[in-house]
């Protein structure tokens, strides 16, 4: 019988951690964090990290493995994560993977794509854009000559979008006409699940989220990074708005009312990009049974 990797996507403060637990409390099983912050031991609160409880009661991996400091692609966590599942399928028969981080997913689950080199001339003249105008100057580059791009992106992600602007300037093609076309055989089925709520009740967590988030401490948080705010791994959501607020740009009170938006925009980008994968079983929490055992008989 062939094991079975199970995926739970879907975004954020859609209940993806809980669902893991759930499947790996039932399975007996370990959880690999498909998420692209979440691996940052320095990020923890504005990440929205499991509980430290369920980090010691279940094995996750990628959950405070790397510094800020450090490299750390889809490529990595793909060739990574192959690499435990190997070990992990010798004694399991189910892992779950879970994360809000398509394009990791993707990685590991059907292989990266092929995309151009980019020479060093070209990605110097990138991030002199980015330095000199900003990442609206990256956003508005790819509005115009790869919009289907725009769609799948963050747009408060500096990385993707240089890359996209590298490749756009290096070929003059589109970066959108490279993606999605990798397909590997794995020697594991795989179960892709998506938890998407009622959109109403997304917001309303999102935004309670982050009005815990600072209870919790995110500003000092934020305040710890300063010397380290030109990093792009701490241009995110929930980073961003804060340092600005920190450079004396905006009130406290605007700059949190700008983290529940760009996470609301967020969750739609991210449930977008699931929908158009193809593949992925959708469950709404509160239609849906999310109990593992019923989800295994409906769906594996």
């Amino acid at each position: 019988m062939k094991s079975t990797l199970i995926v739970i996507g879907g975004p954020t403060a859609s209940g993806k951690s809980t669902l893991a637990m759930s499947f790996a409390r039932h399975l007996k099983t370990e959880i690999i964090s498909a998420d692209s912050r979440q691996c940052f031991k320095e990020m923890s609160i504005g990440t929205a990290k499991p509980p430290a409880k369920d980090l010691h009661e279940i094995k996750h991996h990628f959950i405070n493995s790397h510094s800020i400091h450090e490299h750390f692609s889809a490529g990595i966590f793909a060739m990574d994560s192959q690499r435990i599942l190997n070990q992990l399928f010798k004694e399991k028969e189910y892992v779950v993977v879970a994360g809000g981080t398509g394009l990791y997913i993707r990685a590991l689950t059907d292989g990266l794509d092929e995309i151009p080199s980019v020479d060093t001339s070209t990605r110097e003249q990138v991030k002199s854009i980015y330095r000199e105008n900003g990442i609206e100057a990256l956003v508005e580059i790819i509005r115009e000559r790869d919009p289907e791009y725009l769609k799948m992106v963050d747009p408060q992600n500096p990385s993707r979008l240089m890359r996209a602007v590298e490749i756009l300037l290096q070929t003059d093609a589109k970066y959108s006409v490279y993606l999605g076309k990798a397909k590997k055989e794995l020697p594991y089925k795989v179960l892709k699940i998506v938890i998407s709520p009622d959109r109403d009740i997304l917001y309303k967590n999102i935004n309670q989220r982050v009005d815990q988030m600072m209870t919790m401490g995110l500003l000092d948080e934020v305040k710890s990074l300063i010397p380290y705010k030109k990093l792009t791994t701490l241009h995110t959501v929930g980073y961003t708005e804060l340092f600005e607020y920190l450079e004396g740009k905006t009130t406290l009170e605007y700059a949190v009312e700008k983290i529940k938006q760009h996470s609301r925009n967020y969750a739609k980008r991210q449930i977008t990009w699931f929908k158009n994968q193809g593949e992925y079983h959708f469950l709404n929490p509160d239609m849906d049974s999310l109990a593992p055992t019923e989800i295994l008989q409906k769906f594996n």
